[in-house]
């Protein structure tokens, strides 16, 4: 498995990896479009960015949330697809069923389907559980953009919105793997981060016919907003870079784990995890 500290960065004047992030802002600075386009300049990659949503939001929580323009969201895939060109994406908040079935149109309309890689991060609440989608978008998540997942990597709350499954061990997990897998992308993600019971951070991979384990040290820190996007969005820079799903997965686990061990308060609430840990060597 290949550490952390050896993502390749780019030589200087040479055009980098070219990645995308679909997802909201986070004006505290924590987690979203903010979290991932600091991971996606940590890891050696350009970073692209459609936003679907605008939050009021700071360490105590999110106050409120104001939807892009479908239109909008479209044009910023379309405008970056057809000039920089884009060699891995991810996804975060996406607010609305009309946003993700925009998403999933343009995606198909612009050639994206089938040869870029896409993580689906199935953002459903933020780390204090306000709602960060509207419930009646759960069935367009499940039936129109996850089937188009290179990758999904819920947590364990999403686990339970999207199949039903409540996660409470080995098995569980197992299972809710199989689940997620049956809704049709190519590889399911369960992450055992909210598993609070055991020592370690255990999160299982599954393709539908294998299961591959990583597992940290659970760091005993209150600050881990952003956590969830951080993990997806050095997993998307790790696929750009030409990584295979597992090995991608593997060098995110580290990097996270890194970045929790780093992370800092800020606010009177949940402070993040520290994105730029690398530069702390």
């Amino acid at each position: 498995m290949t550490d952390a500290r050896d993502l390749p960065l780019s030589a200087p004047g040479q055009t980098p990896r070219r990645v995308m992030t679909i997802a909201g802002s986070d004006s505290g600075g924590s987690a979203g479009l903010q979290a991932d386009m600091r991971t996606f300049a940590m890891l050696g990659v350009h970073g692209c960015a459609a936003l679907t949503a605008v939050t009021v939001q700071n360490s105590l929580g999110v106050r409120a949330f104001h939807e892009v323009p479908t239109d909008i969201v479209a044009g910023q895939i379309s405008a970056v697809a057809s000039d920089i060109g884009i060699e891995a994406a991810k996804t975060g908040m996406l607010a609305s069923s009309a946003i993700i079935q925009t998403i999933v149109a343009t995606w198909r309309s612009e050639g994206l389907d089938g040869t870029v890689p896409l993580v689906v991060d199935p953002v459903c609440a933020s780390n204090v559980g306000e709602p960060l989608l509207h419930p009646n978008a759960l069935d367009a998540m499940r039936d129109e953009l996850i089937p188009l997942a290179t990758l999904v990597t819920p947590n364990l709350d999403e686990v339970r919105l999207l199949v039903g499954i409540d996660v409470v061990d080995d098995t569980t997990q197992r299972e809710a793997a199989r689940a997620l897998h049956a809704l049709g992308p190519q590889w399911a993600l369960v992450k055992g981060g909210h598993l609070r019971t055991s020592q370690t951070s255990s999160d299982l991979l599954f393709d539908g016919s294998e299961f591959h384990q990583f597992a940290a040290h659970r760091v005993d820190t209150p600050h881990d907003h952003g956590a969830g996007d951080t993990l997806a969005a050095a997993i998307t820079a790790a696929l750009a870079h030409g990584y295979r799903v597992p090995e991608a997965v593997g060098f995110a686990k580290l990097w996270i784990t890194e970045c929790i061990r780093a992370a800092y308060p800020i606010g009177r609430g949940h402070g993040p995890v520290n994105g730029m840990a690398r530069l702390l060597r």
